[in-house]
């Protein structure tokens, strides 16, 4: 329970001991040089709701950069990694880092989040220009007044009462730093809190300046709100400020799109919401929520009505694949995560296919093959895309599933599928056909391994060896027909 009239909160940090020894330290550091320094923003925050302590932000009155080097060499840290423009220093301590900036305010040009003028400032003054009350908030490290509490924006009030409130007009707040309306969003989701009406009314107003934040930092914050235990409170609250159309428009226009169907109740962006967060009890992996959100992404796109099934959205997971080459670079996507969205949104039919028929060990196989080491995250998937409120359904689906994993681990016992490919090396099938490398090599590679998983062959060298001995002389000759 947090309390309304607190003077000092040293007490909160009992918990905490490694920050606090260092608090204590750098406190001490402060008071031999004469500087006025405080604890700020999202520490103290996480003081009161109990959060572990993963970095110290620190605010000095006066250069931020000169105090941080005085606390690098005071703790034998060779090296920090200074900001001048802003007067910001980062310490690369471990396992804690710290972050050392000086009390500032700053003014911004209307088509940029950077500041374009930055000017020192008192405790106040810089606690005001936080993007939320919450974060606004600051205590005092050196000795003689230890964790004494500053909150001059009533930060524990709000966080009492579980609201998200701005320390100055909401607009002037979302105007200058936009992506301090994804933050809201953040928090929103990740800290169970409720954005208060003036800010979401300022946030459906400015959502078209989040178009001025780099795409970079954009996808960040999303990634965070994927991150959190509830990630559809964050991602609905996209939707309903009118950011999710400029952050992730093939998302929006689920919202509000009817499906019917055996396995979905909801319109397309609500189920989308729901497996979302299923995959959220399901594992604590950032991308596996990411894939939950995009694997339905193109049935927009291959949305049709069928006079007896009612819609239909044959393709979307191939044509969902193929849209997220485009996604991942506006989104500056890494590589690795865009290969592993591609894979799941390509496959999250197959093993619920497998579920409603009768289970073959080629089809296993050629599942399994695909999915690759992604194929836990794969099943999860698909368990996470039943969404009906139906139990019996659910026990029914989810039966099914139970078989095709059994099938799935007794295939995997019995076969050495984890490194998957032809046991007959590219090069070998050179130098045998006398060929360089090309076309053909991959295509010989493939019809083995097409072979070992159809059956017709067992997946070990000597067979592969004789199949492919068998199959060159038709593929050499197709070679040559087509020169």
């Amino acid at each position: 329970m947090l309390n309304f009239i607190v003077a000092n909160i040293q007490e909160l940090l009992d918990n905490h001991q490694l920050p606090k020894s260092i608090l204590q330290e750098i406190g001490k550091i402060a008071e031999k040089n004469s500087k006025e320094v405080y604890v700020v923003g999202g520490v103290v925050r996480d003081l009161f709701l109990g959060r572990e302590l993963k970095e110290i932000d620190l605010m000095v009155i006066g250069d931020g950069i000169e105090f941080a080097k005085t606390i690098a060499k005071s703790m034998g840290v060779k090296k920090i990694v200074p900001f001048p423009k802003f007067s910001t220093a980062h310490i690369p301590t471990k396992p804690i880092p710290i972050e050392v900036a000086a009390a500032r305010q700053e003014t911004y040009n209307e088509d940029s989040r950077k500041p374009n003028e930055i000017t020192y400032t008192d405790l106040h003054g810089d606690l005001i220009r936080r993007d939320f009350t919450i974060n606004a908030m600051a205590m005092s490290i050196t000795p003689n007044d230890f964790g004494d509490l500053h909150d001059p924006y009533n930060g524990i009030k709000d966080l009492k009462e579980k609201h998200i409130v701005t320390p100055l007009d909401p607009d002037q707040t979302f105007s200058e730093d936009p992506l301090r309306m994804m933050r809201a969003a953040y928090f929103a989701s990740g800290l169970d809190l409720k954005i208060n009406d003036e800010c979401l009314s300022s946030m459906k107003r400015q959502s078209n300046r989040i178009s001025i934040v780099s795409k970079e930092r954009i996808t960040t914050e999303f990634c965070k709100i994927l991150s959190t235990k509830k990630p559809s409170i964050g991602l609905t609250i996209l939707q309903e400020t009118g950011l999710m159309e400029f952050v992730f428009p093939e998302i929006h226009v689920m919202y509000g799109m009817d499906q019917k169907g055996e396995w979905h109740h909801k319109d397309i962006f609500f189920h989308t919401m729901q497996v979302v967060d299923n995959s959220a009890q399901l594992s604590e992996k950032m991308e596996l929520r990411f894939a939950a959100l995009v694997h339905d992404i193109a049935k927009p796109n291959t949305r049709r009505i069928d006079k007896k099934k009612g819609y239909t959205f044959h393709g979307h997971d191939a044509v969902g694949e193929r849209m997220l080459n485009k996604v991942s670079k506006r989104m500056k996507l890494s590589n690795n995560l865009r290969d592993y969205l591609k894979k799941l949104t390509l496959l999250h039919l197959r093993p619920i296919a497998l579920a409603k028929k009768e289970i073959t060990d080629s089809a296993v196989r050629r599942v399994m093959v695909a999915a690759g080491d992604d194929l836990d995250d794969l099943l999860a998937l698909c368990r996470a895309d039943i969404t009906t409120k139906n139990p019996k359904k659910v026990k029914k689906y989810m039966g099914n599933f139970e078989r095709v994993e059994e099938k799935m681990k007794d295939v995997t016992e019995r076969d050495n599928l984890k490194f998957f490919q032809s046991p007959v090396r590219g090069d070998e099938i050179m130098e045998v056909c006398g060929i360089t490398e090309g076309r053909i090599v991959g295509q010989i590679k493939v019809a083995i391994e097409e072979a070992i998983l159809d059956e017709i062959i067992d997946n070990n060298y000597e067979s592969a060896y004789k199949y492919f001995i068998s199959i060159k002389d038709k593929y050499l000759k197709n070679s040559e027909k087509n020169k």
